[in-house]
């Protein structure tokens, strides 16, 4: 099956190792150093838990012309990218679109991409339960195996058949959502909540395991946002989240002090442009409710007080 990965960071290279491995004639959108890499050493990844690095030919490309068909693309972006991207997949013939990443406007790119693409477009929106980060030319991974959640708007999944198969022979497991719009909304909180507190520490876990403060704040702000999503008719997905945030308050707390003492949560990588454009859209969306939530937007505050004061 011919396949296009669209982003070559931390996700879409450990997506298009899965696809090359499963048999797949997978080819990367890359671009500067990035391609350059990738066309010199090949797709290098370091399997954390497996203790093993591994070596993958892929096909590079900087461009995405339109008549340049795929059976699948995926595009794996941060949040804040993929408005520079709808225009390039609008020009393309490719059918079956998959966006992949946190996703606050799902609804407003599907309409986008359905409206002013040259040909019809199936879009399904997918999120990958993995992490790593760059280091030295190749990607570190702290998941094997892979997993993605992937879900279209409207309940179904107009291309699943495409999808299984590509997949059949990869080590890496789909998960398909009927809501998918909702379960990413509801992904957001916890990310916000997580992501602002390792800024606040300019990275330094540790810290924040010390920070007792710190750790009540993200856990009360966490179940502030659920409300404001609740309070916007929608469902919680999956509804454990809110559960556990609410009832089992001290069980998180210890949860939260371990977690980030491991050396685990010190090989996560992720974009304060992100955070900051997603802190954005969340706010938009808490203006439109009555709910309180001070713990909330104080974490909101500082964030970007020290966003702006790195810009």
């Amino acid at each position: 099956m011919r396949i296009l990965v669209f982003g070559a960071g931390v996700l879409g290279s450990y997506l298009a190792h899965a696809l090359v491995r499963g048999g797949n004639d997978v080819t990367i959108l890359a671009r500067g150093t990035r391609a350059e890499e990738l066309q010199r050493d090949g797709l290098v990844i370091r399997h954390y838990f497996q203790r093993k690095t591994t070596i993958d030919k892929v096909k590079v490309t900087d461009t995405l012309p339109s008549d340049d068909i795929y059976d699948l693309i995926f595009v794996v972006m941060k949040f804040n990218d993929f408005p520079s991207v709808l225009p390039i997949l609008a020009e393309n013939q490719s059918r079956n679109i998959v966006l992949v990443g946190n996703n606050a406007e799902a609804g407003v790119m599907q309409t986008f991409l359905q409206e002013i693409s040259a040909a019809e477009k199936k879009i399904v929106f997918g999120f990958q339960l993995s992490g790593g980060r760059r280091e030295k030319g190749r990607i570190l991974c702290i998941r094997g195996g892979g997993q993605m959640v992937l879900g279209g708007l409207d309940g179904s999944v107009p291309f699943r058949a495409i999808l299984e198969k590509a997949f059949e022979k990869a080590n890496y497991k789909l998960s398909f959502h009927n809501d998918m719009d909702t379960w990413l909304k509801s992904h957001i909180v916890p990310i916000l909540a997580l992501n602002s507190a390792v800024y606040f520490k300019n990275g330094r876990m540790k810290e924040i395991a010390k920070d007792k403060k710190l750790i009540k704040q993200m856990i009360a702000a966490m179940d502030e946002g659920f409300k404001v999503l609740e309070s916007l008719g929608y469902t919680v997905t999956p509804a454990n989240q809110a559960t556990v945030i609410r009832k089992y308050k001290r069980l998180v707390y210890l949860f939260l002090i371990i977690y980030h003492r491991l050396p685990i949560a010190q090989k996560i990588d992720g974009s304060f442009e992100e955070i900051a454009a997603l802190h954005k859209k969340f706010k938009e969306w808490r203006q439109t409710t009555p709910i309180s939530v001070p713990r909330w937007d104080e974490m909101e505050e500082q964030f970007i007080s020290k966003f702006n004061g790195r810009s």
